[in-house]
């Protein structure tokens, strides 16, 4: 398939003309333009200038070449990325087509190909035979294409992965020995179970060409487990496409579709799977409806939940607490070192019975464990059988206890034989009893027997008819191991060895984790008296209650999904007879989701049929003509032409002149638009210009700094001073607009070689002896600042340096150095009576992260040297300020408003007076002489007689 293809070739031949249009265009010049007869002016003009010109200029010379040539090659219909009709002809066309799960996201696609396809066929005069391999029944017959459109158009993806085996053998029946011509399989790219049976069967029929088309396969990603540890539920998927790593969020939904919590899926550069962890508390987690892949909306990225997903709340009781310093005597030590991975462990806090079972059943626990519990609290008996009877599950060990205990125990699921054998309600043997096979009916189906398991004492069961039935394991000579009751919506189920290992070795083998799991499971997830789960049963029969969709929603059309049979402790998956969804009642119903647990998704291998194959990618608009754009264009420059051809002979001679020019420009203007939108193939793909786009580089910022006032610091290029600084500002910022009226903006980093100085009040500068030497343009930048009114805050940062008494800080050296090519003026500490003394707040001091420098201003009139240059032209503001405080310091936050440093000594009133005389500052710099001109209000009211 070629980039470009023109649909008739031989008008291009017509290029060839273009030299003669370009020559003929040459010698024929515009007409010569009309002009009002003015006798001296055509004496003055007849000698310097032709009235016919022997040519036409270049440049329309040049839109005409363009203009011809746009309509020979319109006309030649250009056409990118073309498709070529390649079926072969010599038999029908067979169209196997994917519509599993993994279609739903790119099915438009998939059924514009195949009508492609369809239309190719309908025009080489050739039957079509269409199957898909996610339906039910197949109908693979050879017929019309029209047919064959009908049938693609009322099909839909579903729910199911493909089955090609029966596609492919009813493709076999329908052909009848009939060749076909092309055999296309549009595919989901996703390896299923019978591919080499069903790429046999396709290759049997000797198809003459045979085309595997198939997508690019990213929407293909499915969640395939999620297991609901003890801190986080563990959420696996699989994904097709392994090239590249990719991250997908999972979010999971509770049963009204809203979003409770949320992990993420990190898939490494070549893995398939990922693993997910989404982490809430028990309770939140218990809430979990169903998983979905953020993005993706397939019934593969949905992972349905039910109860049996739900972690249960397991109390646990023991008859003695047993020994701290012995923890493997423990009557509880090996249950719940077993139930903590799969359920949330709770013990009361109290070793009095009738105290800890109501407490305990305020809870409401999905099952109470008793190991080696005989006789219970008389006012216990009501509340427990209460409890079970509401759908509790009460979990019993056997024990010295309990063999003692008496016979008319209510909360034992069988007579308990009394007698000489029980011997304290133990039995002994002399050779150890091993496990019989576990029955098929019960939790325990399934499961297999471990040999080296035996049991040394345990309590008998008295024979009663239903014994057998009641038992869901026993030892090798019969006697019954576990046995059950239901009792209303609840059961009893009864251990009779103990919960440690010295009656048998039970407790230490994996069995018993195993046993234990698949008992807490058959305990209801929200306790009594909650919602059933389907998975009680050892085998129901459940009917489709809701069912997913192929894009992933649930929806109550059940079809014609039938009842599924789910026998206790398996994990149902969906099939053509039970499609993904809950099954079930609003009571209690349990998930079928679409794959199996472990599941891999893997490549589809076509080789195996043994025929080479043709791969193509699906269609989606990949064919552009590009002859509407050409004749468009042409269109433009006709119109161009046409206008400057008018303009040039007087059209527009007798229209006043500011009307004529501007609507040339307009139209101009008009042309070249329509022509550049013509040369666009999708308009609906074109950019549009963001707004401002025609402003200035800069205009936006400017506009934004004299709106808004900013605090200003200068870059010293060292990382950590100017860290300091821009939060040392944004904490006074911050304190400004929570104490004053001014809220000043984001602070501002200057380089002062080069950003324009002029929109900021005042100016921070952190004095750094470590940091480059300022340039002599960048000093001269900031001696004109300061002339111009503005204020420049020097701070050398190093009081604590002098408070050893030494000489001359390396700062203060380098504040020096910095100073002695500007004319400052006379300085003098402030004095108390200054306007920065009481411009906002009333301060004696100036102090900063440190305190003992004093802040050193302009000195007043009578102080000031008159030959210095550099004055205040600022309202009275002093230019420069001079402190070695560290304010920034003082006033830097973090990102959550809190100090970053502390003041030294420590003391958070320093900390507030330093931000007061950044307050102080500011009003200073913003305010001018104004404070200070208050005091002659007494005098200038006096004179003014009032």
């Amino acid at each position: 398939m070629s980039a470009l293809i023109f649909a008739n070739p031989a008008i291009l031949f017509g290029l060839i003309a273009l030299p003669v249009i370009w020559w003929l265009l040459r010698l024929t010049p515009p007409r010569p333009k009309a002009e009002v007869f003015p006798p001296l002016r055509i004496l003055a003009t007849v000698l310097k200038r032709e009235e016919t010109p022997s040519k036409s200029p270049w440049w329309l010379t040049l839109l005409r070449m363009l203009l011809a040539a746009a309509v020979i090659l319109a006309i030649a219909d250009p056409v990118m990325n073309p498709r070529a009709n390649s079926l072969n002809a010599g038999g029908p066309l067979v169209l196997v087509v994917d519509n599993g799960w993994a279609t739903a996201a790119d099915w438009e696609r998939r059924v514009q190909t195949a009508n492609l396809l369809i239309d190719d066929a309908e025009s080489a005069d050739v039957p079509v035979s269409i199957t898909f391999t996610a339906d039910a029944s197949h109908e693979a017959i050879p017929g019309t294409a029209a047919a064959a459109r009908d049938k693609l158009t009322a099909a839909s993806p579903k729910p199911l992965v493909p089955d090609r085996t029966r596609a492919a053998q009813a493709v076999r029946e329908a052909m009848n020995g009939v060749r076909p011509g092309t055999l296309a399989i549009l595919s989901d790219g996703m390896a299923a179970a019978g591919d080499n049976e069903a790429m046999s069967t396709l290759a049997a029929l000797s198809p003459a060409e045979m085309r595997l088309i198939e997508g690019d396969g990213h929407s293909a990603v499915a969640l395939t487990d999620a297991v609901n540890n003890a801190a986080a539920m563990s959420v696996t998927a699989t994904r097709l496409s392994t090239a590249s790593a990719q991250q997908m969020n999972v979010n999971a939904l509770d049963a009204q579709g809203r979003a409770l919590a949320s992990g993420t899926l990190q898939f490494a550069a070549g893995a398939a799977t990922a693993t997910a962890e989404i982490a809430s508390p028990f309770e939140l987690r218990n809430d979990f409806a169903r998983l979905n892949i953020d993005g993706l909306a397939t019934a593969g990225a949905a992972h349905l939940l039910d109860d049996g997903f739900k972690r249960r709340r397991i109390a646990l009781l023991a008859g003695e607490s047993g020994s701290d310093f012995q923890p493997l005597l423990q009557p509880l030590y090996y249950i719940s070192r077993a139930l903590l991975p799969y359920a949330d462990v709770i013990q009361p806090n109290t070793a009095d019975l009738s105290v800890a079972i109501p407490q305990i059943l305020q809870g409401n626990p999905s099952a109470i464990i008793l190991a080696d519990v005989g006789r219970l609290p008389s006012e216990s008996y009501a509340p427990l059988q209460r409890w079970i009877a509401q759908g509790g599950t009460l979990i019993r060990f056997a024990g010295p206890r309990l063999a003692a205990a008496p016979a008319d125990d209510p909360l034992v699921p069988v007579i308990l034989r009394q007698g000489e054998r029980a011997l304290g309600g133990a039995m002994s043997w002399s050779e150890p009893q091993s496990l019989a096979d576990f029955p098929g009916f019960g939790p325990f189906a399934g499961l297999p027997r471990a040999a080296d398991i035996t049991v040394t004492r345990q309590v008998l069961a008295e024979p009663t008819p239903d014994l057998a039935e009641r038992t869901w394991a026993s030892l090798a000579d019969g006697t019954p191991l576990v046995t059950e009751k239901e009792v209303e919506a609840g059961r009893i189920v009864l251990f009779h060895t103990s919960a440690e290992a010295t009656w048998s070795n039970l407790p230490l083998s994996g069995n018993f984790v195993e046993m234990l799991r698949r008992l807490v499971q058959l305990a209801r997830a929200g306790g009594a008296a909650s919602s059933g789960s389907a998975a009680e049963g050892t085998a129901a029969t459940l009917a489709p209650y809701r069912l997913l969709t192929a894009d992933g929603v649930l929806t109550t059309e059940t079809g014609t999904a039938r009842p599924i049979a789910i026998a206790a402790n398996q994990v149902p998956v969906a099939s053509f007879d039970h499609p993904p969804g809950l099954y079930g009642t609003e009571d209690g119903f349990t998930a079928v989701n679409l794959l199996a647990p472990k599941t891999v998704i893997a490549r589809f291998d076509p080789t195996t049929a043994g025929r080479p194959l043709v791969r193509e990618g699906l269609a989606g608009g990949e064919a552009v003509s590009l002859r509407p754009a050409l004749f468009a264009a042409a269109l433009a420059m006709l119109i161009l032409d046409s206008l400057v051809v008018l303009f040039m002979n007087g059209a527009f001679s007798r229209v006043p002149t500011r009307r004529r020019t501007a609507g040339g420009a307009a139209a101009v203007i008009a042309a070249l638009a329509f022509g550049l939108f013509a040369f666009v193939p999708n308009p609906s793909q074109a950019q549009e210009m963001p707004p401002g786009a025609g402003a200035k580089p800069g205009d936006e910022q400017i506009l934004e700094r004299l709106d808004t006032t900013h605090l200003a610091y200068v870059v010293t290029g060292e990382r950590d001073v100017d860290n300091i600084s821009e939060q040392g500002l944004e904490g006074l910022s911050q304190f400004l607009t929570y104490r004053t009226t001014l809220e000043p903006g984001a602070p501002v980093g200057l380089d002062i070689t080069k950003d324009e100085l002029a929109f900021y009040p005042i100016i921070y500068w952190p004095i750094s002896a470590t940091a480059p030497m300022p340039s002599q343009a960048a000093i001269s930048r900031i001696d004109a600042y300061m002339r111009n009114g503005g204020t420049v805050l020097f701070d050398t940062r190093d009081q604590y340096s002098s408070l050893d008494g030494g000489g001359t800080t390396p700062n203060g050296e380098r504040l020096q150095a910095i100073l002695a090519n500007i004319d400052i003026p006379p300085l003098e500490p402030t004095p108390a009576d200054h306007v920065l003394t009481r411009s906002f707040y009333l301060l004696t001091n100036f102090p900063g992260r440190y305190t003992g420098s004093p802040l050193w201003v302009e000195a007043r009139q009578e102080a000031k040297n008159t030959g210095a240059q550099l004055s205040s032209s600022g309202d009275g503001v002093t230019p420069l300020l001079i402190t070695g405080n560290d304010f920034a310091g003082a006033w830097a936050v973090d990102s959550q408003g809190g100090p970053v440093l502390p003041t030294v000594p420590p003391d958070e009133m320093q900390r507030e007076y330093a931000y007061r005389s950044g307050v102080n500052i500011m009003m200073y710099m913003l305010t001018g002489n104004y404070k200070a001109d208050q005091v002659h209000v007494p005098a200038l009211l006096e004179r003014l007689g009032q």
